[in-house]
């Protein structure tokens, strides 16, 4: 099914030949989207890309030409796969609502009056799924009305698009109006890359980079490497788009993208609509990946058609040579998927790279404990809910009501935008859902991003759920930590509805009709774009101004939603001595362990609230307890956060130890923002997340690697550490952690870092907001 091979040379893709055909280069200049005066950049590419050729020469893959195609200087910037770094002009910047907070409170702390690029906020992630979308909205609205005008406001002001709640999920959004083949888009959110299925280079990153384009500094990026997966054959019966990044989550793990571009190639792209190349791009979060890509090709075209953006679409086709990669072009590795031979699959529990084949699932539930009854079923998300998955799940609630079977499971719809909720509820499908039981949720992320109120079982209760969506990390949908989520396509949560039993498969097992006879599901089916064009529902976008100058945006001194920021104090200027360890944590540390989402959501905008929740997802390796760490100061056990002020409040500076992949998922730059507010100086791991790494430098914490692995082991919980070598701090050099030990003893080791000089001056100034400040006033 999957083969594996390095520095593949890879011929050009039969997408390359699938155009409508275009003899001319578009006459007039394209906007990028109908809300923006700005300009499809292909000129500026096809300059930049020919620069870099004739520099480098040899054929580029897809991903460099978006990539180094938007370099700031192409002339005289050096470009080394996974060395180099960056400096680029992205087209635009999208942020949701709960991260937009602190972005758009770092830009007010910037000074500037407007900003540089067409940039956008989202209002998705504030919304808990209760009773139903309408009821859920209007509490959303009552509840969030502080931090929705905030918003609102700030956007005006300072020239940023609002959509409004209930406009939907910021990546099907930008799918719909601002992706296009080739666009280079940053986003407040891990989960950005969605847009590669749209044919662009779109990527999750903390608040303060989206800062720095918004300001129109060039924004900076580790060249990526490049990782191809070649798809030959095509998806049949139950296989489905969501089977793909499932089975490249297998082969990758949760980290083996990381500090890469996942491009997809091949023949068998072109059986993949463009939605469900969204999909793919979207879950390639969950393998560390720094975006994902597919090539421009006839699916996409007929996309921007059904969006009404055939302005677009022909400047694409007339511009394609941009837009695939070039013969001959060389990946650093190479993934080889047989589209036919892909059988339907689970991935989970507590990990989305867990692969279990529908054909095995129920014997390896048995083996590991795993509760075999399935709870809930959840389809929708920024993952999954385009129109073609809610018609094929709408396929197989239809065949269950022609066999009078009854839903087993609870059963949730989250529509992804406004389009498409307006779109589905005309053509039927949202009715056949609340047919066989179903509850169509608010357009917003809910319950994937822990936005639910779930009340069907108590905290504590072992239980499984099945979902459509990305990331199933411990208690993220639900808060219980013994919930076992697995992720799967929106067909294989609807058949487990019915079935009720994980262990079912769709492709062979059997059910009973109401009238006592033995039935199997046909596989799916459902139309790829409605055949009578989207509806568009409700207008919920609100525009800038022209001048926003006179706006006033206020923030309550007594709020306890907002809080404007305060700028973090600068590097002392010498080597950092004697630190407590504040926690040392064992196994995965994700962002949702470091910073909550749910409940946690509404303090987004309020660092010093929001700091409450600090690390206390974190398993101590000390008593492997979450949230009880020992102060050293006073001997007794507390809350992290607790101890984190205690330690601050006495001039204590602090530091984590981290295992592999520390700071996995979210691009929730609170999970680098609150360790610096309480008093952190550094986080000493064996490897880092790509985003959560850039996020610590930013905020002025050192992100440092234990050079072996092992040393680890050598911190306990009660050490003191110090951090030599910081007063000749420079890119490429180690630093040297000392550590001394509870009986008297001090060793030393070396610890890496990835810093380069800009990087080191963010350090220096005690942030990269602090640092932009220093360069403003010189």
């Amino acid at each position: 099914m999957a083969t594996i091979s390095r520095a593949l040379r890879t011929q050009m893709p039969a997408t390359a030949r699938l155009f409508s055909s275009s003899s001319n280069v578009a006459a007039k200049a394209v906007a990028m989207s109908r809300f923006d005066p700005n300009v499809i950049p292909y000129e500026k590419m096809r300059s930049n890309i020919n620069i870099v050729k004739d520099r480098l020469n040899r054929p580029l893959t897809l991903s460099e030409k978006i990539v180094y195609g938007h370099l700031d200087n192409a002339q005289e910037q050096d470009i080394e796969r996974g060395v180099s770094y960056l400096k680029l002009r992205p087209d635009r910047v999208a942020m949701q609502d709960a991260t937009a907070q602190m972005a758009m409170l770092q830009f007010i702390s910037s000074g500037l009056p407007q900003v540089a690029v067409p940039s956008t906020i989202h209002c998705d992630h504030l919304i808990q799924a209760q009773v139903g979308g309408a009821e859920d909205l209007a509490r959303a609205k009552a509840i969030n009305e502080e931090v929705y005008n905030f918003l609102q406001s700030a956007g005006a002001k300072y020239g940023v698009g609002f959509w409004k709640p209930g406009s939907g999920i910021i990546h099907q959004i930008i799918l719909e109006n601002y992706a296009f083949p080739g666009v280079l888009l940053i986003g407040t959110d891990s989960h950005t890359p969605n847009g590669g299925g749209l044919g662009g280079i779109c990527i999750g990153v903390g608040g303060a980079d989206a800062v720095d384009v918004m300001a129109d500094i060039p924004w900076e990026l580790k060249c990526p490497e490049v990782i191809g997966v070649e798809l030959t054959g095509k998806l049949t019966g139950w296989a489905s788009p969501k089977d793909v990044i499932l089975k490249v989550a297998d082969i990758l793990t949760v980290k083996g993208g990381t500090g890469a571009i996942v491009e997809y190639h091949g023949p068998g792209v072109d059986s993949i609509s463009c939605t469900g190349m969204g999909t793919i791009c979207n879950m390639g979060a969950e393998i560390g990946a720094t975006t994902s890509v597919f090539p421009y090709n006839s699916r996409m075209e007929a996309y921007l058609h059904a969006t009404n953006r055939q302005d677009i679409s022909d400047y694409s086709n007339a511009s394609k040579e941009l837009l695939v990669p070039d013969e001959g072009c060389e990946y650093d590795r190479n993934i080889q998927i047989d589209l036919s031979e892909l059988r339907p699959a689970l991935n989970g529990p507590f990990t989305p790279d867990l692969y279990n084949p529908c054909t095995d699932i129920g014997k390896t539930a048995d083996e590991r404990g795993w509760p075999r009854e399935v709870k809930v079923g959840l389809i929708g998300s920024c993952t999954n809910s385009s129109y073609e998955d809610m018609g094929r799940s709408a396929n197989i609630c239809k065949q269950a009501i022609a066999k009078g079977v009854k839903a087993k499971a609870g059963f949730t719809i989250t529509p992804g935008s406004e389009q498409i909720r307006a779109t589905i509820e005309r053509d039927g499908y949202s009715e056949i859902f609340r047919e066989v039981g179903g509850v169509v949720l608010a357009n917003a992320c809910g319950p994937c991003i822990g936005q639910w109120d779930r009340t069907d079982v108590e905290k504590g209760t072992k239980n499984t759920i099945v979902t459509s969506y990305n990331r199933n990390f411990t208690g993220r949908n639900d808060a219980n930590t013994q919930t076992h989520a697995f992720v799967t396509s929106p067909e294989v949560v609807t058949a487990l509805v019915f079935a009720g039993d994980l262990g079912f498969n769709p492709e062979t097992d059997y059910l009973t009709a109401e009238d006592g006879s033995k039935f199997m599901f046909e596989a799916p089916t459902g139309d790829e774009l409605p055949t009578k064009k989207f509806d568009p529902g409700e207008d919920t976008y609100q525009h800038p101004p022209t001048d926003g100058s006179n706006i006033d945006v206020d923030v309550d001194p007594e709020s306890n939603r907002l809080q404007l920021l305060t700028p973090f104090d600068k590097w002392c200027g010498t080597d950092l001595l004697d630190m407590a360890v504040l926690i040392k944590a064992k196994g995965k540390c994700t962002t949702d362990h470091i910073s909550m989402a749910g409940p946690w959501l509404k303090f987004r905008g309020h660092l010093d609230n929001i700091s409450n929740n600090m690390l206390i997802g974190a398993i101590n390796i000390e008593n492997d307890k979450a949230n009880t760490i020992k102060n050293v100061r006073t001997g007794e056990y507390g809350g992290v956060p607790d101890v984190a002020r205690d330690y601050k409040a006495n001039q204590l500076n602090w530091v984590v130890i981290g295992d592999e992949n520390y700071g996995e998922g979210s691009s929730r730059e609170h999970a680098a923002l609150e360790p610096r507010h309480l008093g952190g100086r550094a986080i000493i791991v064996k490897s880092f997340a790509r985003i959560h790494e850039t996020n610590l430098k930013k905020q002025g914490v050192l992100p440092l690697i234990f050079n072996d692995a092992a040393d680890y082991d050598k911190i306990q919980p009660s050490d003191r550490i110090s951090i030599l070598g910081l007063e000749t701090f420079a890119p490429g050099t180690p630093l040297t952690c000392r550590v001394n030990h509870e009986d008297g003893s001090t060793e030393e080791f070396q610890l890496n870092h990835t810093f380069n000089d800009g990087q080191i001056e963010w350090f220096k100034a005690g942030s990269a907001l602090n640092r932009m400040k220093e360069v403003q006033a010189q």
